[in-house]
């Protein structure tokens, strides 16, 4: 029986592919930090007779130390992980800065961070599966937003759509690094665009930019079944590379300046120091 890792499983695509899963016979472990969504989702697995195959995983991402106690519980109930989804993502494109307990800047928690330490915390129990395949869905392929190296956290120009965009690059660089960290590993890391999709993003938006969204959504993204075929395929059949980007079904030239190497060994020794500072506090 396989084993499936996905944060944000509890609702959009993360929902979407942790019930594909369920019914294709897997154990899908869905982390979420809304009881409510995670009761709804098992009641679905029940549904469709997985109840047995499927938990909710109650944890907060923006929390590097969260993060840590999530891969250990993980580790001590699944000899191996044959899939680990990244999806877990609340943007916050308004409003002013703010930092996590930690004192991260929120995005850069949450949207990579988490991403990190569970794409290194995991590795030795990916490791273990015949197959392993780590799709990180954010948006490679998109030219807009860079890593800010002189200032990541954003203390200084801080804006909501700045802090989202630096996170989708730095996620487009952990791809890179993971695979030049662990050269010879069977995991195979996808970095995956699936365009826009009909979820509850726009939920998150102030008014009235929450009613101009919900109408865009419904005239032009794609319905959530819809979406997960083409990310189905990757992780049930990932090419034989340790780093690929896709955006749909296309997949990316890795030429491009998102997945520069030098840019991504920076990126993964300043969150070294950062994660160890963290650490040490």
């Amino acid at each position: 029986m396989q084993t499936v890792v996905i944060t944000g499983g509890t609702d959009g695509l993360g929902k979407g592919l942790a019930l594909h899963y369920l019914r294709q016979g897997a154990r899908v472990l869905a982390v979420g930090s809304t009881p409510a969504k995670g009761e709804a989702l098992l009641a679905e697995a029940s549904a469709i007779s997985a109840a047995d195959r499927a938990e909710f995983v109650l944890a907060d991402l923006t929390s590097v130390a969260a993060a840590r106690d999530l891969v250990r519980r993980i580790e001590r109930g699944c000899t191996a992980v044959d899939k680990l989804i990244l999806c877990a993502q609340r943007y916050r494109l308004f409003g002013p800065r703010t930092t996590t307990d930690e004192g991260f800047e929120h995005s850069f928690a949450l949207a990579y961070l988490s991403r990190y330490v569970l794409s290194h915390g995991l590795r030795p129990a990916l490791e273990a599966a015949p197959r392993p395949v780590v799709m990180n869905v954010g948006t490679p392929g998109i030219r807009l937003g860079r890593v800010h190296f002189d200032d990541v956290q954003l203390a200084r120009r801080y804006s909501g759509t700045k802090a989202t965009l630096q996170s989708f690059r730095a996620n487009d660089l952990l791809g890179v690094a993971f695979a030049a960290c662990y050269p010879g590993s069977a995991i195979r890391y996808v970095g995956y665009n699936p365009g826009v999709v009909s979820t509850g993003m726009p939920d998150h938006l102030p008014q009235p930019l929450r009613t101009l969204a919900k109408a865009q959504f419904a005239l032009f993204a794609t319905s959530v079944p819809k979406a997960i075929g083409p990310m189905v395929r990757l992780l049930d059949d990932p090419p034989n590379l340790p780093f690929s980007a896709y955006r749909g079904k296309r997949q990316l030239p890795l030429k491009a300046p998102a997945f520069d190497q030098d840019a991504a060994q920076r990126l993964h020794h300043l969150t070294q120091e950062l994660l160890e500072e963290a650490a040490a506090a």
